[in-house]
């Protein structure tokens, strides 16, 4: 059985509430799962110790028997010390869509445009003055 620790959501809407929990990965988000390990309240401030709480013990013994932490859990998990910081690397992060591209490509393209626009009549009044 593929086991997996992650977040299953409570709460009412617009009001999240998380429950840290030990479930089989094939069970649905907010489903069954085996063992509740910790809560999670992202509506609290990040310094508050109330924001994550969760059972070391539990999860130390759910990590040896080969469960998975999600990404978000294997934060919390990084941030308590209790697993090793990993290097994250995404290259594509903070690069704009396709769209956003061509905006910047046709802006680009204009701004030249009126830059020899604008340096094309001040090299012809020179010019002008001098066949004066």
């Amino acid at each position: 059985m593929a086991m997996k620790i992650r977040l299953a959501r409570g709460g009412s809407k617009k009001r999240p509430f998380y429950r840290i929990v030990a479930a089989d990965s094939r069970m649905p988000r907010d489903g069954r799962f085996i063992e509740k390990l910790g809560t999670y309240n992202p509506l609290l401030p990040k310094d508050s110790e109330e924001r994550v709480k969760m059972n070391m013990e539990r999860v130390q013994y759910w990590l040896g028997e080969g469960a998975q932490p999600t990404d978000r859990i294997a934060r919390m998990l990084e941030a308590a010390g209790v697993k090793e910081k990993v290097e994250r690397n995404n290259p594509k992060k903070g690069t704009p869509h396709k769209k956003a591209q061509d905006r910047a490509e046709e802006k680009a393209a204009k701004a030249e445009a009126a830059a020899e626009a604008a340096a094309a009549p001040a090299e012809e009044a020179p010019a002008e003055e001098a066949a004066e």
